[in-house]
């Protein structure tokens, strides 16, 4: 009986140890389990200002860009100029053969000379029928012919001076200058080389780069949102836009600031979008035809609510962020987005009030909808990560 009593006692407290620990295990698991709750880098929305930059992708070009084709046809006896080089207006770009031309000159500077001849004959037989039918020696009829001869052998000098106009005309055409001040492009014709008006490339390319144009697009959307809809006028609104920067295409920004200065008022059906044009100043050659960067316009907006772009996700065109209430659980929220953003933050129009708590991490991964987080400061969050 006494060893039986000493086992039920055993079994007694035995079970009270496993209860126990049971019991202090659950409250182990509650405390891991709080524990679990994922850091997540949380921000309180605020209301304020901010300076919004949007970047549109450009092509430069030369204020002018002309392309050089010779106006006679010949072979290019010489290259005056190199790819690069800046010219001035007038300045001599190639030479072609003047031999033939040339010839020409001398041709028709003999045939004015022939024909001068034939007016002073002309003009001396003239006068004398005149003088004879004067006194009635002649007849109307003879001195008429040869005041017809005076006449014909007249327009044959003037076509004869027109003929040496255009010989020296060609002669001149066959030095190619500059039609203005800028820089020389690709020469793909060297001396030797056939030149004609109707080849199919040109000589070369003289780019006006003293000022040169920054072409963008905005699409149909932008131009209403520029106008409000209709509440002003698209020249207004582009007179009053701010100083527009040139974002180059190794991501430095281009010391002179530009202005926007036209807007094609055609929509292109292909794309959506109308031509935009942005003028900047060149002087020191920096920026040459051809070259591509951005266009980076300001947007300063008061009274908005602003965040970052990687706090949201999007579902069927739809924008979503997780807020975060006083129990730290996160519920996604619908919101409406400004079109204007500069690719890192977002405008909230609709969907968030000043003071509510969105997280900024692990969003559409790890933040889920009706999960519980722990929130972090974003800046201690990066710290930590840091350290790590």
């Amino acid at each position: 009986m006494k060893a039986t009593f000493q086992s039920v006692a055993i079994l007694v407290a035995s079970a009270s140890a496993a209860l126990f620990a049971a019991c202090g295990g659950s409250n182990g698991n509650g405390q891991q389990m709080q524990q679990t709750a994922p850091q997540i880098a949380v921000i309180t929305v605020e209301q304020g200002s901010s300076d919004l930059i949007s970047a549109y992708p450009a092509t430069i070009k030369g204020k002018t860009d002309i392309d050089i084709r010779p106006q006679v046809s010949g072979f290019i006896t010489k290259v005056h100029v190199d790819e690069g080089q800046h010219v001035r207006k007038g300045q001599t770009l190639f030479t072609l053969d003047q031999v033939q031309f040339q010839a020409a000159v001398d041709q028709a500077k003999a045939a004015v000379a022939l024909a001068q001849t034939g007016v002073n004959t002309a003009s001396l037989t003239a006068k004398t029928k005149q003088d004879l039918f004067d006194k009635n020696i002649i007849s109307e009829y003879e001195n008429q012919l040869a005041q017809n001869s005076l006449a014909q052998a007249k327009a044959q000098l003037a076509q004869a001076q027109a003929g040496l106009v255009t010989a020296q005309k060609n002669l001149a055409y066959t030095v190619v200058t500059a039609p203005s001040d800028g820089v020389v492009g690709k020469i793909p014709n060297r001396e030797g080389s056939l030149a004609s008006p109707s080849m199919a490339q040109p000589l070369t390319t003289v780019s006006d780069t003293g000022d040169v144009y920054a072409y963008f697009s905005l699409t149909e959307k932008d131009l209403l949102n520029m106008t409000s809809n209709g509440e002003a006028t698209l020249e207004a609104r582009i007179q009053a836009m701010p100083d527009v920067q040139l974002r180059l295409a190794d991501g430095s920004i281009y010391p002179i600031t530009g202005k926007v200065a036209t807007v094609s008022g055609v929509i292109d059906n292909a794309t959506g979008s109308s031509t935009v044009r942005a003028l900047f100043k060149n002087s020191n050659g920096m920026l040459r035809s051809g070259s591509t960067g951005q266009v980076l316009i300001p947007n300063h907006l008061d009274n908005i609510i602003s965040i970052p772009q990687k706090a949201t996700s999007e579902i069927q065109g739809k924008k979503f962020v997780y807020v975060v209430n006083d129990s730290n659980k996160v519920a996604s929220v619908p919101v409406e987005i400004s079109p204007v953003d500069d690719g890192k933050n977002y405008i909230v129009l609709s969907g968030l009030e000043p003071g509510q708590r969105i997280a900024v991490e692990g969003v559409g991964t790890i933040v889920r909808d009706g999960i519980t987080i722990t929130p972090t400061d974003p800046a201690q969050k990066q710290q930590q990560q840091q350290q790590q």
